[in-house]
């Protein structure tokens, strides 16, 4: 599609990132609409981790789009952000579900995920050096959850 055609439908290059912002959210709620969610702790841990980091493999751009920010001056509206929100209340639904309440462990496990997602896309496309890496992720962070819980508050 030519430039021209697009703007017959969005005013602005931002509505067309906002657009697609909201389509990628969405699309990672239908995968998580997808999942049997497991209510072991490491089941559980393990497909939220394999659904994550293989749906930023999927697609570079989006993953940018949608978890780096990359683009300046974009800011997704109220509404495609909404959808954002929407996924990260259904992982820690997840998460409270198989007994992880403390919100700075969702924290940590939020930054462990994005990393290997992140390092998969810039340092191994298309193949998988660091979705090997989940079994040893959710191991580490599950031992370090039920074995030494974390005492910051909660802010």
């Amino acid at each position: 599609m030519r430039a021209p055609s697009l703007y017959w439908y969005f005013d602005s290059k931002n509505e067309i990132y906002d657009a697609m912002f909201a389509q990628g959210n969405l699309a990672l709620l239908d995968e998580m609409d997808s999942e049997e969610v497991p209510t072991e702790l490491r089941a559980l841990l393990h497909r939220l981790a394999t659904v994550f980091v293989q749906f930023g493999a999927q697609d570079a751009a989006r993953f940018q789009l949608m978890f780096q920010r990359t683009i300046p001056d974009f800011e997704p509206s109220p509404e495609s952000y909404a959808l954002a929100i929407e996924v990260v209340e259904r992982s820690r639904e997840w998460f409270v579900a198989s007994g992880i309440t403390n919100p700075a462990h969702f924290d940590l496990w939020t930054a462990l995920v994005s990393g290997l997602a992140s390092q998969q896309l810039a340092n191994d496309p298309g193949g998988d050096r660091w979705q090997r890496l989940i079994d040893d992720v959710v191991d580490m962070f599950a031992n370090y959850v039920l074995n030494s819980p974390i005492t910051r508050s909660s802010t």
